[in-house]
């Protein structure tokens, strides 16, 4: 394995306020970076997030607003930030659209791309989604709408563009999806892509003649750069204007919802191609959420904050609900209901009993343990198979064991000094293993667990995660 690992969210269109959609993909980077920060050491290290801050919507929403289209990012912006920090989110990065030195790098490589003869002059007539941002095909709408937004019309556009030469370029893609030069998961997404594929590709708009907020065209100023290709750039772009980032490109994983997979694992990649620059090793779409059974939406006013989450079950009660709601990957549905209920069965119950069980048996007592900082085999391979769902699983399982292996022994009854040392050394030694696996997903409460068991003396404190009435 490489000696240093790249990791990337999507960067999050400011049209948005950040909820638990974006908290998910966001989260599961962070744990995969502090997992890997303590493989590879931190510098080896790289997290990268942002904001996507071009196009037509943020203009139209800066209007409605009565602001400039900077100022209107500046304020999304800034709530995206909160929000991770909230969540204890440990980015190395976060990249906005709007930064020079991000524009700069999108101007050369674009114009490297057209002089490279990749880009083209053509006129583009078809239906535009204004909520996607983008053209539609045929396969893009149900029922005449767009699948995303069925509450817009699509409009009728007709423009002059630049566009990317795709339907030549996808051949290649394919080529190296087939070769297994990078990869995308999981395989039913890579089965997507493979089939679209091999189905006819057209070519791509990559410009917009009526939108001013957005980075010019270099070599034609009246025209600027479509805010998607605009966007794709980020992961690249920070690598190449952050001081000594220049070793993590490429991008060893893109973690993205799939309803972005066509343009990461397609016209990402063809850009990448045409320009003559690596391609990112792997990038996976995880599933969405549904709210008790319903599509996450603002109308129907069931969108879930960040902040929410929190404010309820705190930083870590937030982030171990999230990982441990459904399989990475698949599609979920999830209810604040469900979510007290697991709450105070994996964490106040299991987890958090454990902890105040085992602290108040060792009161007094002289348990002297040297903490391994080896990780189970399984749970490396689970972690970098970014099965963060089995982790947490399988970690609850030797919670609930543990929880057993008390009431099994029944350390309260013995008079044996030895025995019950032994006995209550065991837990202890499992518990700090436990604060070891759980490090990378519930950050503080690893460190309340090891300060608590690896002190001078063994003291019962506050409960770890207080039950829910």
């Amino acid at each position: 394995m490489d000696k240093k690992f790249f990791v990337t969210t999507p960067i999050y269109y400011v049209n948005d306020v950040p909820h638990i959609g974006h908290a998910y993909t966001t989260l599961a980077a962070d744990i995969l970076a502090r997992y890997y920060r303590e493989k590879l050491g931190r510098e080896n290290v790289f997290f990268l997030t942002g904001t996507d801050e071009h196009g037509q919507k943020v203009s139209q929403a800066a209007k409605e607003k009565g602001v400039s289209p900077k100022e209107f990012s500046d304020s999304v912006t800034s709530r995206f930030k909160d929000a991770w920090r909230l969540l204890n989110i440990s980015y190395d990065y976060f990249i906005r659209t709007t930064d020079p030195k991000h524009e700069k790098i999108v101007t050369s490589l674009l114009q490297k791309i057209y002089d490279k003869g990749y880009i083209y002059k053509g006129t583009y007539e078809g239906l535009y989604c204004i909520g996607c941002e983008k053209f539609l095909t045929e396969s893009d709408l149900v029922g005449g709408r767009c699948l995303l937004h069925p509450n817009k019309e699509p409009v009728k556009q007709k423009e002059d563009n630049y566009f990317l030469r795709l339907s030549e370029l996808s051949k290649k893609v394919l080529g190296k999806i087939e070769e297994e030069e990078y990869e995308i998961l999981p395989k039913e997404r890579k089965n997507e892509v493979i089939g679209r594929l091999k189905s006819r590709v057209e070519d791509i708009s990559i410009s917009r003649g009526g939108v001013s907020w957005g980075i010019p065209v270099p070599w034609d100023k009246s025209q600027t750069i479509y805010v998607w290709v605009d966007a794709l750039i980020n992961y690249y772009s920070a690598t190449q204007f952050l001081e000594g980032k220049t070793k993590f490109w490429p991008a060893d994983l893109h973690l993205i919802g799939k309803d972005i997979l066509w343009f990461h694992a397609v016209i990402w990649q063809a850009l990448l191609i045409a320009a003559g620059v690596d391609l990112p090793k792997k990038i996976f779409a995880h599933g969405f959420f549904t709210i008790d059974g319903q599509k996450m939406s603002k109308s129907l006013g069931n969108i879930i904050s960040p902040k929410q989450l929190v404010d309820r079950y705190g930083v870590d009660g937030a982030r171990y609900l999230l990982i441990s709601a459904y399989p990475f990957g698949d599609d979920g549905d999830i209810s604040l209901k469900r979510f007290d209920a697991k709450y105070n069965a994996d964490l106040a119950d299991a987890l958090g009993n454990l902890v105040s069980r085992v602290a108040k048996l060792c009161e007094g007592l002289n348990i002297k343990i040297s903490q391994s900082k080896k990780i189970p085999a399984r749970y490396c391979e689970d972690i970098e198979h970014l099965d963060l769902y089995g982790v947490l699983n399988n970690v609850h399982s030797q919670v609930i064991l543990a929880n057993r292996y008390i009431d099994k022994n029944e350390p309260w009854k013995i008079k044996n000094q030895k025995k019950l040392n032994a006995v209550l050394g065991y837990l202890v030694k499992k518990i700090l293993s436990l604060a070891n696996q759980l490090r990378p997903f519930l950050p503080e409460t690893s460190e309340k667990i090891e300060k608590l068991f690896s002190g001078p003396g063994i003291k019962l404190g506050e409960p770890l995660f207080p039950r829910l009435r």
